[in-house]
């Protein structure tokens, strides 16, 4: 058996395209265009990236962007007066503070401090615990999560039923991914660390997400033959035989799971290019929740 590779470049590209018409669309009825405000303190390289990255996606779809670079030494009060600022902004539909925020500042206070209508990064207190609750909806759901979900969607996976393991237990990824699963009538196990038999459990599972933070961490033993297989993990590995001097790789050891997997993700060009495509659909969203009220 050989898998299915689930492109998340091309399924990331269809939803942009679907963005950028929707954003065409309301500015044709002679609404605001939606406006996006990224807040970045500190210097860390790889926020910096991320940051640019989903600027130019702003701007490649038709959204206004709003850049806010801070120094690492901002004091909590200044962050929030500078959050609170952009709640009242009529011009800015959503705030993506980018985490980590440097030590000494509390993540959870900045969080807390985002309007709910705003925050399209679905990390606001109340957002994650709408999402754990049977019934309640969330305005927006966290952009990593809900492209992974997406993505199965868009594979025809059958979640309903399904025994799904999630291997990580963060909050940016593991567990809204799992209540996610949970949401869509699948019986889920999230394994962590200390979980014991932890290749036995992930083996039983009929959807593996792989959200751990460890290279290749997933052998092809670990995986039922048949699983679909996804993998959310981006680890810098040293390869000498390369230009650049490292290659990028996932928590699966793709070579060896394609061949078990009935479809797995690649990485790069599986979930990541998700995370982006899924905060530009979330800031339409806000924009319209913003025209209602």
């Amino acid at each position: 058996m050989t898998a299915k590779i689930i492109d998340g470049t091309a399924i990331a590209g269809e939803v942009r395209a679907n963005v950028a018409k929707d954003v065409a669309a309301r500015v044709d009825k002679g609404l605001p265009v939606p406006g996006l405000a990224t807040v970045l303190v500190g210097e860390n390289p790889a926020s910096q990236v991320y940051v640019r990255m989903k600027q130019k996606a702003c701007e490649k779809a038709g959204i206004k962007s709003f850049g806010y670079n801070l120094p690492a030494d901002i004091s909590q009060a200044e962050l929030e007066t500078l959050v609170s600022e952009l709640n009242a902004n009529p011009e800015i539909n959503g705030i993506l503070v980018q985490l980590p925020l440097p030590k000494g500042l509390d993540e959870e206070r900045v969080l807390n401090s985002i309007s709910l209508e705003k925050d399209v990064d679905g990390f606001h207190p109340v957002n994650i615990g709408r999402l754990a609750q049977k019934g309640r909806k969330s305005l927006f759901v966290p952009c990593t999560p809900d492209g992974v979900i997406y993505l199965l969607d868009q594979t025809g996976v059958q979640l309903q039923g399904a025994s799904a393991v999630v291997l990580g237990r963060s909050n940016i990824v593991g567990m809204p991914v799992a209540l996610l699963l949970v949401e869509r009538d699948a019986t889920v196990t999230i394994c962590h660390s200390r979980t014991k038999n932890l290749a036995e459990v992930c083996r039983s599972a009929d959807v593996l997400v792989a959200a751990v933070g460890r290279p290749e961490m997933v052998r092809r033993d670990w995986v039922k033959p048949g699983a679909v297989v996804i993998d959310v993990g981006v680890n810098r590995v040293e390869d000498a035989s390369l230009e650049k001097g490292y290659k990028l790789v996932g928590d699966v050891a793709f070579d060896e799971v394609k061949d078990v997997a009935s479809a797995i993700t690649p990485v790069p060009g599986g979930v990541g290019p998700m995370t982006i495509a899924m905060l530009l659909r979330n800031t339409v969203k806000a924009a319209d929740i913003a025209d209602r009220n």
